[in-house]
Protein backbone atom coordinates (compact mmCIF):
# COMPACT_ATOMS: atom_id res chain seq x y z
CA UNK A 1 0.00 0.00 0.00
CA UNK A 2 2.89 2.46 0.78
CA UNK A 3 4.19 2.01 -2.35
CA UNK A 4 1.19 2.71 -4.72
CA UNK A 5 0.78 5.76 -2.18
CA UNK A 6 4.30 7.00 -2.98
CA UNK A 7 4.00 6.21 -7.10
CA UNK A 8 2.79 9.88 -7.81
CA UNK A 9 5.76 11.14 -6.07
CA UNK A 10 8.00 8.79 -7.60
CA UNK A 11 6.76 10.09 -11.06
CA UNK A 12 6.53 13.44 -10.34
CA UNK A 13 10.78 13.12 -9.21
CA UNK A 14 11.49 11.31 -11.94
CA UNK A 15 10.39 13.85 -14.42
CA UNK A 16 12.46 16.68 -12.60
CA UNK A 17 15.67 14.07 -13.02
CA UNK A 18 15.42 14.42 -16.12
CA UNK A 19 14.53 17.93 -16.73
CA UNK A 20 17.68 18.32 -14.80
CA UNK A 21 19.15 15.85 -16.69
CA UNK A 22 18.46 17.27 -20.42
CA UNK A 23 19.02 20.89 -18.98
CA UNK A 24 22.43 20.23 -18.06
CA UNK A 25 23.33 18.20 -21.46
CA UNK A 26 21.82 20.60 -23.56
CA UNK A 27 24.09 23.00 -21.68
CA UNK A 28 27.11 21.11 -22.37
CA UNK A 29 26.41 20.12 -25.75
CA UNK A 30 23.81 21.81 -28.39
CA UNK A 31 23.24 17.80 -29.94
CA UNK A 32 21.85 17.03 -26.79
CA UNK A 33 18.97 18.83 -27.93
CA UNK A 34 17.94 17.05 -30.49
CA UNK A 35 14.04 15.03 -30.48
CA UNK A 36 15.47 11.92 -31.61
CA UNK A 37 18.08 11.68 -28.96
CA UNK A 38 15.79 13.16 -26.32
CA UNK A 39 13.14 10.56 -26.83
CA UNK A 40 15.52 7.85 -27.10
CA UNK A 41 17.34 8.58 -23.48
CA UNK A 42 13.38 9.31 -22.47
CA UNK A 43 12.58 5.72 -23.27
CA UNK A 44 15.82 4.33 -21.94
CA UNK A 45 15.27 5.81 -18.79
CA UNK A 46 11.54 4.79 -18.18
CA UNK A 47 12.49 1.14 -18.76
CA UNK A 48 14.94 1.20 -15.72
CA UNK A 49 12.48 3.47 -13.77
CA UNK A 50 9.42 1.26 -14.04
CA UNK A 51 11.52 -1.67 -13.55
CA UNK A 52 10.55 -2.32 -10.11
CA UNK A 53 6.72 -1.91 -11.60
CA UNK A 54 7.12 -4.17 -14.22
CA UNK A 55 9.43 -6.88 -12.02
CA UNK A 56 6.52 -6.73 -9.91
CA UNK A 57 3.89 -7.51 -12.68
CA UNK A 58 5.44 -9.92 -15.03
CA UNK A 59 5.56 -13.66 -13.45
CA UNK A 60 6.90 -14.99 -16.57
CA UNK A 61 9.39 -15.65 -17.77
CA UNK A 62 11.00 -16.35 -14.91
CA UNK A 63 14.36 -15.54 -16.53
CA UNK A 64 13.09 -11.94 -17.26
CA UNK A 65 11.28 -11.42 -14.13
CA UNK A 66 14.62 -11.26 -12.22
CA UNK A 67 16.33 -9.25 -14.83
CA UNK A 68 13.83 -6.82 -14.43
CA UNK A 69 13.71 -7.02 -10.42
CA UNK A 70 17.77 -6.69 -10.65
CA UNK A 71 17.32 -4.16 -12.74
CA UNK A 72 15.02 -1.95 -10.04
CA UNK A 73 17.06 -2.51 -6.94
CA UNK A 74 20.04 -1.27 -8.87
CA UNK A 75 18.00 1.58 -9.83
CA UNK A 76 16.33 2.71 -6.83
CA UNK A 77 20.14 3.22 -5.13
CA UNK A 78 21.64 5.29 -8.19
CA UNK A 79 18.37 7.28 -8.49
CA UNK A 80 18.72 8.16 -5.05
CA UNK A 81 22.33 9.03 -4.91
CA UNK A 82 21.57 11.43 -8.00
CA UNK A 83 18.39 12.66 -6.40
CA UNK A 84 20.36 14.68 -3.41
CA UNK A 85 23.01 15.86 -5.61
CA UNK A 86 20.25 17.56 -7.98
CA UNK A 87 17.99 19.02 -5.02
CA UNK A 88 21.26 20.28 -3.12
CA UNK A 89 22.58 22.22 -6.09
CA UNK A 90 18.89 23.54 -6.53
CA UNK A 91 18.62 24.88 -3.20
CA UNK A 92 22.21 26.19 -3.25
CA UNK A 93 21.66 27.41 -6.55
CA UNK A 94 18.49 29.54 -6.00
CA UNK A 95 20.30 30.65 -2.50
CA UNK A 96 23.19 31.98 -4.21
CA UNK A 97 20.39 33.76 -6.81
CA UNK A 98 18.05 35.40 -4.75
CA UNK A 99 20.05 36.15 -1.62
CA UNK A 100 23.33 36.89 -2.69
CA UNK A 101 23.28 37.82 -6.05
CA UNK A 102 26.26 35.66 -7.39
CA UNK A 103 25.35 36.01 -11.26
CA UNK A 104 28.21 33.68 -11.88
CA UNK A 105 26.29 30.12 -10.61
CA UNK A 106 23.94 30.28 -14.02
CA UNK A 107 27.29 30.56 -16.47
CA UNK A 108 27.28 27.53 -18.56
CA UNK A 109 30.95 27.02 -17.24
CA UNK A 110 29.44 26.78 -13.86
CA UNK A 111 26.64 24.47 -14.75
CA UNK A 112 28.64 22.21 -16.91
CA UNK A 113 31.17 21.94 -13.86
CA UNK A 114 29.04 21.39 -11.38
CA UNK A 115 27.05 18.79 -13.65
CA UNK A 116 30.32 16.65 -13.97
CA UNK A 117 31.24 16.98 -10.54
CA UNK A 118 27.56 15.89 -9.50
CA UNK A 119 27.48 13.02 -12.57
CA UNK A 120 31.54 11.83 -11.10
CA UNK A 121 29.79 11.68 -7.55
CA UNK A 122 26.62 9.70 -8.39
CA UNK A 123 28.95 6.95 -9.88
CA UNK A 124 31.55 6.82 -7.19
CA UNK A 125 28.83 6.48 -4.71
CA UNK A 126 26.99 3.88 -6.18
CA UNK A 127 30.40 1.93 -7.36
CA UNK A 128 31.53 1.99 -3.98
CA UNK A 129 27.76 1.07 -2.51
CA UNK A 130 27.05 -1.87 -4.48
CA UNK A 131 30.75 -3.07 -3.85
CA UNK A 132 30.32 -2.56 -0.05
CA UNK A 133 26.78 -4.46 0.32
CA UNK A 134 28.57 -7.64 -1.12
CA UNK A 135 31.42 -7.43 1.19
CA UNK A 136 30.92 -9.53 4.68
CA UNK A 137 32.64 -7.47 7.55
CA UNK A 138 33.34 -9.11 11.04
CA UNK A 139 32.18 -7.24 13.81
CA UNK A 140 33.52 -8.05 17.67
CA UNK A 141 31.93 -7.41 20.88
CA UNK A 142 33.02 -8.68 24.01
CA UNK A 143 30.33 -9.77 26.83
CA UNK A 144 30.77 -10.63 30.48
CA UNK A 145 28.25 -12.84 32.29
CA UNK A 146 27.74 -13.32 35.79
CA UNK A 147 26.50 -16.83 35.68
CA UNK A 148 29.00 -20.33 35.40
CA UNK A 149 28.75 -22.75 33.14
CA UNK A 150 30.58 -25.45 34.51
CA UNK A 151 33.89 -26.81 32.35
CA UNK A 152 33.77 -23.70 30.19
CA UNK A 153 35.67 -20.12 31.23
CA UNK A 154 33.70 -18.45 27.96
CA UNK A 155 32.36 -19.11 24.17
CA UNK A 156 32.35 -17.28 20.98
CA UNK A 157 29.06 -16.96 19.15
CA UNK A 158 28.39 -15.81 15.64
CA UNK A 159 25.22 -13.52 15.21
CA UNK A 160 23.88 -12.82 11.91
CA UNK A 161 20.66 -11.51 10.78
CA UNK A 162 18.72 -10.23 7.69
CA UNK A 163 20.24 -12.49 4.97
CA UNK A 164 17.49 -11.44 2.40
CA UNK A 165 18.19 -14.15 -0.03
CA UNK A 166 16.13 -13.76 -3.19
CA UNK A 167 16.87 -11.22 -6.12
CA UNK A 168 19.41 -9.55 -3.75
CA UNK A 169 21.44 -12.35 -2.03
CA UNK A 170 21.68 -15.90 -3.38
CA UNK A 171 24.32 -18.59 -3.72
CA UNK A 172 27.31 -16.07 -3.71
CA UNK A 173 27.04 -14.17 -0.95
CA UNK A 174 25.76 -16.91 1.61
CA UNK A 175 28.83 -18.64 0.45
CA UNK A 176 30.97 -15.37 1.77
CA UNK A 177 28.83 -15.45 5.03
CA UNK A 178 29.72 -18.74 5.91
CA UNK A 179 33.33 -18.53 4.43
CA UNK A 180 33.32 -15.86 7.48
CA UNK A 181 31.35 -17.57 10.11
CA UNK A 182 33.40 -20.72 9.97
CA UNK A 183 36.73 -18.50 9.68
CA UNK A 184 35.93 -17.80 13.42
CA UNK A 185 35.25 -21.17 14.50
CA UNK A 186 32.29 -20.58 16.73
CA UNK A 187 30.44 -22.51 19.43
CA UNK A 188 27.19 -21.07 18.16
CA UNK A 189 25.38 -19.70 15.76
CA UNK A 190 22.33 -17.57 15.57
CA UNK A 191 20.24 -16.17 12.98
CA UNK A 192 18.15 -13.01 13.75
CA UNK A 193 15.25 -13.29 11.17
CA UNK A 194 15.02 -12.35 7.77
CA UNK A 195 16.30 -15.47 6.08
CA UNK A 196 14.29 -14.88 3.03
CA UNK A 197 12.65 -11.20 1.13
CA UNK A 198 8.91 -12.38 1.12
CA UNK A 199 9.36 -14.58 -2.17
CA UNK A 200 10.41 -17.88 -2.03
CA UNK A 201 10.70 -18.62 -5.69
CA UNK A 202 13.32 -15.37 -5.75
CA UNK A 203 16.05 -17.46 -4.55
CA UNK A 204 17.85 -19.03 -7.12
CA UNK A 205 18.77 -22.57 -6.88
CA UNK A 206 17.50 -23.15 -3.67
CA UNK A 207 18.75 -26.57 -3.12
CA UNK A 208 22.38 -25.38 -3.44
CA UNK A 209 22.14 -22.26 -1.11
CA UNK A 210 20.72 -24.57 1.56
CA UNK A 211 23.76 -27.25 0.61
CA UNK A 212 26.20 -23.60 1.90
CA UNK A 213 24.21 -22.92 4.52
CA UNK A 214 24.64 -26.61 5.78
CA UNK A 215 28.37 -26.12 5.98
CA UNK A 216 28.37 -23.76 8.88
CA UNK A 217 30.27 -25.54 11.31
CA UNK A 218 29.35 -24.97 15.61
CA UNK A 219 30.03 -27.01 18.20
CA UNK A 220 26.28 -26.41 19.61
CA UNK A 221 24.52 -25.34 16.45
CA UNK A 222 22.51 -23.30 14.13
CA UNK A 223 19.42 -21.27 15.96
CA UNK A 224 17.83 -18.62 14.88
CA UNK A 225 13.85 -17.14 14.88
CA UNK A 226 12.07 -15.94 11.64
CA UNK A 227 11.54 -12.25 10.80
CA UNK A 228 8.90 -10.12 9.27
CA UNK A 229 10.36 -10.66 5.43
CA UNK A 230 10.05 -14.58 6.39
CA UNK A 231 6.72 -14.61 5.11
CA UNK A 232 5.02 -14.95 1.64
CA UNK A 233 3.87 -11.60 0.68
CA UNK A 234 4.14 -9.29 -2.72
CA UNK A 235 6.74 -7.03 -2.34
CA UNK A 236 7.05 -3.90 -4.86
CA UNK A 237 10.07 -1.50 -4.16
CA UNK A 238 10.69 -3.11 -0.72
CA UNK A 239 7.04 -2.57 0.74
CA UNK A 240 4.48 -5.13 1.13
CA UNK A 241 0.95 -6.08 0.54
CA UNK A 242 -0.88 -7.19 3.40
CA UNK A 243 -2.89 -9.96 3.36
CA UNK A 244 -6.10 -10.62 4.52
CA UNK A 245 -5.60 -14.65 4.69
CA UNK A 246 -2.81 -15.51 7.18
CA UNK A 247 -2.96 -18.78 5.73
CA UNK A 248 -1.43 -17.41 2.36
CA UNK A 249 1.50 -16.32 4.30
CA UNK A 250 2.87 -19.04 5.72
CA UNK A 251 5.31 -21.02 3.01
CA UNK A 252 6.01 -24.21 3.77
CA UNK A 253 8.93 -23.98 1.55
CA UNK A 254 10.51 -22.01 3.45
CA UNK A 255 10.32 -24.18 6.80
CA UNK A 256 11.65 -27.01 4.45
CA UNK A 257 14.78 -24.85 3.42
CA UNK A 258 15.44 -23.78 7.40
CA UNK A 259 15.37 -27.69 8.19
CA UNK A 260 17.66 -28.74 5.34
CA UNK A 261 20.03 -26.56 5.71
CA UNK A 262 20.52 -27.58 9.10
CA UNK A 263 18.96 -24.48 11.29
CA UNK A 264 16.74 -24.76 14.09
CA UNK A 265 14.43 -22.33 14.18
CA UNK A 266 12.66 -21.28 17.86
CA UNK A 267 9.23 -20.00 17.69
CA UNK A 268 8.82 -18.40 20.44
CA UNK A 269 10.36 -21.91 22.06
CA UNK A 270 13.12 -22.67 24.44
CA UNK A 271 16.28 -24.85 23.84
CA UNK A 272 18.59 -26.20 26.80
CA UNK A 273 21.87 -27.12 25.36
CA UNK A 274 23.53 -29.86 26.86
CA UNK A 275 22.10 -28.83 29.91
CA UNK A 276 24.35 -25.56 30.69
CA UNK A 277 22.61 -22.70 28.94
CA UNK A 278 19.30 -22.01 27.04
CA UNK A 279 18.85 -20.60 23.81
CA UNK A 280 15.41 -19.09 23.29
CA UNK A 281 14.21 -17.88 19.86
CA UNK A 282 10.99 -15.50 20.20
CA UNK A 283 8.23 -14.56 17.49
CA UNK A 284 8.64 -11.56 15.46
CA UNK A 285 6.45 -8.96 16.59
CA UNK A 286 5.27 -8.48 13.19
CA UNK A 287 5.13 -11.32 11.64
CA UNK A 288 3.34 -12.81 14.64
CA UNK A 289 -0.02 -10.23 14.44
CA UNK A 290 -0.49 -10.60 10.81
CA UNK A 291 0.14 -15.13 11.71
CA UNK A 292 -0.31 -16.28 15.01
CA UNK A 293 -2.18 -13.51 16.77
CA UNK A 294 0.82 -12.05 18.92
CA UNK A 295 3.17 -13.62 20.79
CA UNK A 296 4.47 -14.44 24.59
CA UNK A 297 5.59 -11.06 26.63
CA UNK A 298 9.52 -11.79 27.62
CA UNK A 299 8.24 -12.89 31.40
CA UNK A 300 5.51 -15.80 30.05
CA UNK A 301 8.62 -17.11 27.93
CA UNK A 302 11.11 -16.99 30.27
CA UNK A 303 9.90 -17.20 33.47
CA UNK A 304 9.85 -21.11 34.11
CA UNK A 305 13.77 -20.92 33.16
CA UNK A 306 16.81 -21.81 35.97
CA UNK A 307 17.95 -18.04 35.90
CA UNK A 308 21.28 -19.28 37.09
CA UNK A 309 22.13 -20.79 33.96
CA UNK A 310 23.17 -18.71 31.19
CA UNK A 311 19.74 -17.06 28.86
CA UNK A 312 20.48 -16.25 25.42
CA UNK A 313 17.57 -14.71 23.33
CA UNK A 314 16.91 -14.39 19.51
CA UNK A 315 14.78 -11.98 18.58
CA UNK A 316 14.44 -10.22 14.56
CA UNK A 317 13.46 -6.33 16.26
CA UNK A 318 15.06 -5.00 18.94
CA UNK A 319 11.89 -4.41 20.82
CA UNK A 320 10.78 -4.38 24.74
CA UNK A 321 14.45 -4.35 26.25
CA UNK A 322 13.92 -3.81 29.40
CA UNK A 323 11.30 -5.94 29.66
CA UNK A 324 13.84 -9.13 28.08
CA UNK A 325 16.38 -7.69 30.75
CA UNK A 326 14.03 -7.91 33.92
CA UNK A 327 13.04 -11.40 33.02
CA UNK A 328 16.50 -12.79 33.34
CA UNK A 329 17.73 -12.29 29.87
CA UNK A 330 21.62 -12.25 29.93
CA UNK A 331 22.16 -11.48 26.02
CA UNK A 332 19.94 -10.34 23.36
CA UNK A 333 20.40 -10.76 19.73
CA UNK A 334 18.83 -8.89 16.97
CA UNK A 335 19.27 -7.51 13.29
CA UNK A 336 16.37 -5.98 10.98
CA UNK A 337 17.47 -2.31 11.15
CA UNK A 338 19.88 -3.07 8.82
CA UNK A 339 21.58 0.02 10.62
CA UNK A 340 19.80 1.92 8.29
CA UNK A 341 21.54 0.81 5.10
CA UNK A 342 22.07 3.32 2.60
CA UNK A 343 23.01 7.17 3.75
CA UNK A 344 20.97 9.11 5.58
CA UNK A 345 18.84 5.86 6.67
CA UNK A 346 21.63 5.00 9.33
CA UNK A 347 20.75 8.59 11.07
CA UNK A 348 17.19 7.83 10.66
CA UNK A 349 17.49 4.14 12.61
CA UNK A 350 19.29 6.15 15.22
CA UNK A 351 15.90 8.21 16.16
CA UNK A 352 13.49 5.13 15.87
CA UNK A 353 15.37 2.60 18.20
CA UNK A 354 16.10 2.65 21.48
CA UNK A 355 19.65 0.61 19.89
CA UNK A 356 19.71 0.98 16.09
CA UNK A 357 22.85 -1.07 15.84
CA UNK A 358 26.10 -2.47 18.08
CA UNK A 359 25.90 -3.45 21.71
CA UNK A 360 23.66 -1.36 24.49
CA UNK A 361 24.07 -3.22 28.27
CA UNK A 362 20.45 -2.77 29.97
CA UNK A 363 21.17 -3.63 33.29
CA UNK A 364 22.88 -7.05 33.70
CA UNK A 365 21.95 -7.36 29.72
CA UNK A 366 23.77 -6.95 26.90
CA UNK A 367 21.75 -6.28 23.64
CA UNK A 368 23.40 -6.49 20.25
CA UNK A 369 21.93 -5.92 16.54
CA UNK A 370 23.29 -6.14 13.99
CA UNK A 371 23.75 -4.49 11.10
CA UNK A 372 22.93 -7.34 8.80
CA UNK A 373 24.48 -9.66 5.93
CA UNK A 374 22.11 -8.78 3.44
CA UNK A 375 20.26 -6.24 1.72
CA UNK A 376 16.27 -4.83 1.21
CA UNK A 377 15.46 -3.27 -1.25
CA UNK A 378 18.08 -0.84 -2.89
CA UNK A 379 21.26 -3.29 -3.99
CA UNK A 380 24.19 -1.09 -2.09
CA UNK A 381 25.28 0.06 1.40
CA UNK A 382 26.70 3.72 1.90
CA UNK A 383 26.82 4.10 6.02
CA UNK A 384 26.38 0.86 6.83
CA UNK A 385 28.31 -2.42 6.73
CA UNK A 386 27.10 -5.99 5.82
CA UNK A 387 28.70 -7.96 8.77
CA UNK A 388 28.57 -11.12 10.69
CA UNK A 389 28.88 -10.43 14.97
CA UNK A 390 31.47 -12.24 16.73
CA UNK A 391 30.55 -11.96 20.45
CA UNK A 392 33.38 -13.48 22.77
CA UNK A 393 31.27 -13.96 25.89
CA UNK A 394 32.97 -14.67 29.49
CA UNK A 395 31.55 -16.39 31.86
CA UNK A 396 31.42 -16.33 35.59
CA UNK A 397 34.23 -18.97 37.11
CA UNK A 398 33.58 -20.99 40.18
CA UNK A 399 36.07 -20.07 43.34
Amino acid sequence: MAAILLSPLYIAVNIYVIWRIFLWMGTCNPIFQNPVFQIGFIAVYVIFATSILTGFLIKRPEKLRRILKNMGNYFLGIFLYALMPVCLLEILGIIARTWLRWDWVTDTRTLVISGILCLLLVIGLSIYGIYNAKKIRVTSYHTKIDKEIPGRESMKIVLIADLHLGYNSGEKQARKIVEQINRQKPDLVCIAGDLFDNEFEAVKNPKKVEKVLRDIKAKYGVYGCWGNHDVNEPILAGFTFDSSNSENLLDKRMDQFVNDAGIKILNDEIQLIDGKFYVVGRKDVARAKKIEGGRKTPQELLESLDQTKPIFVIDHQPKELQELADAGTDLDLCGHTHGGQIFPGNFAVDMGWENACGCLKKGKMYNIVTSGAGIWGPNMRIGSKSEICVIHVDFKTGQ
